[in-house]
């Protein structure tokens, strides 16, 4: 994988990155909720001769409380100044518990001693700090009493700031823990993207398809909102140039697909092509009547078959009724001429439904009848057949053998590589050809949107009215087609498509 793979992977998946990070920070917040505050309170005392005893001069004096500070300090610790502290706030704690909850400090070249003690509340904090400090000074006064000759004190600790009460609590920190749960989650989320990306074996576009399959991509459609879900045809007129975005974008990827199989091969086109997919819902079918719809409007003859026995959709999708069929034809119930059906779409476009369900569709497909009435049909026209799915069962594959080549149709995002590498695998086994990969439901916008706007394109043809030729690139390579005059035909010529049938097959529908 690449750079590129990773930053699509990044906004592939942002919103699950977004998710994850407020998943931190609601977890940082909701930590600090769970914990006990905890509020610090600090008061400070000094260090300073009484002026009794033995010391009389203020300057020696001074120098005897400083030398008492550190002595203080290890003082500070004792489990009797704690004891005292326990005794006057009548608290139910050890002496050893709450000696951990208070500090005892003193600034450097001073005689000051700073207390700092922390409790639950900010009321209890202000109280053990003052109540420690003037524990401290009675056990220092203690202490000196007993040392001193004279029975007095000569160095006392004096309380000279009493214990403001804290605003807010110092632990825990609402906002460090915000910040420290948005990081988490956030670094969550990148890896799960990275993750995601680097495990994701769905198709998500075309250089990656062609690099690991080795057959090129030659159609993009993309994804139109409401497009399947009722009208599945677009309009390939030129009018539709400046309609709406959506069909817009879809009808110029399907000149694309027209031009690209119209320059396979200059000298020997394909005439006859499948279009399947490896599963059902890749939207063979859809694509199958609307690239028979395109090929007809720039002028080619073109029959539409339903080769899809099983769940044929070609009728449905044409607006046209689902009688007798290719089926029937097969069977020598019918004959071509009679189950040929033209719609209002195109002049240019006859279709061929898939007639009544037989009991052995691969059988019927694989037939000699089937690939005479297909060779009969190329004689005179460009033939779609939409074919089954190719990995449920093996009548795709069976039609690929007897057409020039099949177009596979994958869904992007959807389809994986380990389905599309069985499915021409199937292809290759059956001697069929794919003609290329067609990528279906391809995104407008977002990660794995095409590289060329549609919305450029639309803008770009709409400048210049119906008639402007789409930019070098943007679609199929301009040109003139000119139209045949032959291509209106009455339903009487309709059955020049094809040859009668054989005497046998003429026997048995008599």
């Amino acid at each position: 994988m690449e750079l590129r793979d990773y930053l699509r992977g990044l906004r592939r998946h942002w919103v699950a990155i977004v998710l994850l990070t407020l998943v931190g920070v609601g977890a940082g917040y909701g930590w600090t909720v769970l914990q006990t505050p905890v509020y610090v309170a600090s008061t400070s005392g000094i260090v300073q001769s009484t002026g009794e005893g033995d010391v009389v001069n203020a300057s020696l004096g001074d120098s005897v409380a400083r030398s008492r500070v550190p002595s203080y300090l290890v003082m500070a610790g004792w489990t009797d100044v704690a004891q005292g502290v326990i005794d006057d706030l009548e608290l139910t704690t050890t002496p050893e518990a709450l000696i951990q909850r208070v500090t005892v400090d003193n600034p450097s070249g001073t005689v000051i001693l700073s207390v700092t003690a922390e409790a639950s509340t900010a009321e209890d904090a202000r109280r053990l700090a003052e109540a420690w400090l003037t524990s401290l000074g009675t056990v220092v006064e203690e202490v000196e009493i007993e040392s001193s000759p004279t029975g007095a004190a000569p160095v006392q600790v004096v309380t000279r700031e009493s214990a403001s009460l804290p605003s807010s609590p110092a632990f825990p920190d609402v906002q460090t823990a915000l910040i420290v749960g948005g990081v988490l989650g956030l670094g969550f989320g990148v890896a799960f993207a990275m993750i995601r990306t680097a495990a994701d074996r769905r198709i998500r576009s075309a250089e990656d398809t062609e690099s690991k399959t080795g057959v090129a991509v030659v159609g993009t459609i993309p994804w139109v909102a409401g497009f399947d879900s009722g009208e599945r045809l677009v309009d390939t007129s030129a009018a539709n140039r400046t309609g709406r975005s959506g069909t817009f974008a879809v009808s110029e990827s399907l000149r694309s697909l027209r031009t690209n199989l119209q320059f396979m091969d200059v000298d020997h086109p394909p005439k006859t092509i499948v279009v399947t997919s490896p599963l059902p819902g890749d939207g063979k079918s859809t694509i199958a009547c609307n690239l028979a719809l395109t090929l007809a409007a720039a002028g080619t003859t073109v029959v539409l078959v339903d080769g899809d026995l099983r769940r044929s959709m070609v009728a449905k999708t044409m607006g046209l009724p689902s009688g007798a069929g290719l089926s029937d034809v097969l069977a020598g119930r019918a004959a071509l001429s009679e189950v040929l059906q033209r719609t209002p779409k195109s002049n240019n476009l006859l279709v061929l439904a898939a007639g009544s369900v037989p009991p052995n569709p691969s059988e019927v497909l694989g037939s000699e009848r089937m690939h005479t009435l297909i060779a009969d049909l190329t004689k005179h026209a460009t033939v779609i057949i939409d074919a089954p799915p190719l990995l449920p069962v093996t009548d795709g594959a069976v039609l690929a053998h007897q057409a020039d080549g099949a177009l596979v149709v994958v869904t992007l995002g959807k389809t994986t590589y380990d389905l599309l590498d069985k499915a021409l695998d199937t292809l290759r086994k059956a001697r069929g050809r794919a003609l290329g990969i067609v990528l279906n439901k391809a995104p407008i916008r977002g990660a794995d949107a095409a590289t060329y706007s549609y919305e450029y394109r639309r803008d770009y043809t709409s400048s210049s009215g119906p008639e402007a030729q789409p930019e070098e690139g943007a679609g199929e390579t301009p040109k003139a087609t000119p139209k045949r005059r032959g291509h209106k035909r009455n339903a009487a010529k309709d059955a020049e498509l094809v040859t009668e049938p054989p005497a046998d097959e003429r026997g048995a529908r008599d």
